[in-house]
């Protein structure tokens, strides 16, 4: 069976590919020129080039297959290269979901996010509209919200390998944040392993059972930022000093610097920090019919790797 990906040179996109190659499955990827590189398994893919942009590429990359899925998502805008959430995550997902109808294609994911609504940041608003457009449309349609994923980066950005360059490695005290102004209010997520996302996304397209769901997925434990840190910096073998820091005091410098694409955070990114991002693992256990994996030096060990090369290269 074909399936078409947008978004399958990314970090998820690159275990996606992988997972759909072992469960027998032939990927056709929509690829910017220029990142053809980047494509993981090549010899079991082939290659659509251009963006969500171009209706032809995309009619091309609809061609002969049973089912696409749409997982390309950005953190923060780049206006000055016309990247935004707008076109990025919805316009993108509503074309490409409009070219496999017409094409065809009867089946069709789309990769959400944990906490997304009509009311949110821009981030979660546009993901929000997404998903009503592709369920409002006549395709069979599951939506994947996973809460923040983690995992082997292998050369891309990926979440505690950042957390571990900007507050672990540096011999400066790491930043423990809490929600809004409230030390009684940790900041909240439930780490899934991309793998695991992964392996959802396969599953269900054999799985009718999914079909019209919008299924949340998170991993085994609800860890605070805290605690989060202090998983990283056990695996690691670091001792950390860690400082209590509202969001709200975050809020207040990126308000005045995150035009500056150096700075860390953007008012955005702190707004949904604060809303925390916790979901239970039951319908991913349900999905994979296994336990989803944890937060833990056993499956955070490529920091480690991360770690030596740092050492290597001094």
């Amino acid at each position: 069976m074909r399936v078409g990906i947008v978004g399958g040179t990314g970090f998820f996109g690159h275990y996606l590919v992988r997972s759909l190659v072992a469960a027998g499955y032939q990927p056709t990827l929509l690829v910017r020129p220029g990142s053809e590189d980047k494509v993981v398994c090549p010899e079991r893919c082939s290659i659509i080039s251009g963006d969500v942009t171009d209706r032809g590429a995309l009619e091309r990359l609809c061609q002969d297959c049973h089912a696409i899925i749409y997982c390309v998502g950005i953190l923060r805008e780049d206006r000055k290269r016309n990247v935004t959430f707008e076109q990025t995550q919805y316009q993108g997902a509503v074309a490409t979901q409009q070219a496999a109808y017409e094409a065809g294609v009867s089946r069709f994911l789309l990769m959400s996010a944990y906490g997304v609504g009509s009311d949110g940041t821009d981030y979660q608003q546009t993901k929000w509209r997404a998903e009503q457009a592709a369920l409002d449309s006549p395709m069979d349609v599951t939506i994947f919200r996973p809460s923040v994923m983690f995992g082997d980066p292998h050369e891309r950005m990926e979440f505690a390998s950042q957390l571990y360059f900007d507050m672990i490695r540096p011999p400066l005290p790491a930043i423990s944040f809490f929600a809004g102004w409230n030390p009684s209010r940790p900041v909240m997520m439930s780490p899934v392993h991309v793998q695991d996302v992964a392996d959802a996304f396969v599953a269900a397209l054999g799985n009718e059972e999914t079909i019209g769901q919008t299924i949340p997925l998170g991993g085994p434990e609800s860890l605070s930022w805290r605690q989060m840190l202090g998983r990283i910096a056990e695996t690691v073998d670091r001792r950390k000093i860690m400082v209590p820091m509202p969001t709200g005091l975050m809020k207040i410098a990126a308000h005045a610097l995150d035009w500056l694409p150096a700075f860390p955070v953007t008012v955005d990114q702190l707004t949904m920090l604060e809303q925390g991002n916790v979901v239970g693992p039951e319908p991913l256990t349900r999905l994979l019919r296994r336990a989803p994996r944890a937060f833990d030096a056993t499956n955070l060990g490529y920091l480690c790797l991360a770690r030596q090369d740092l050492i290597s290269a001094q």
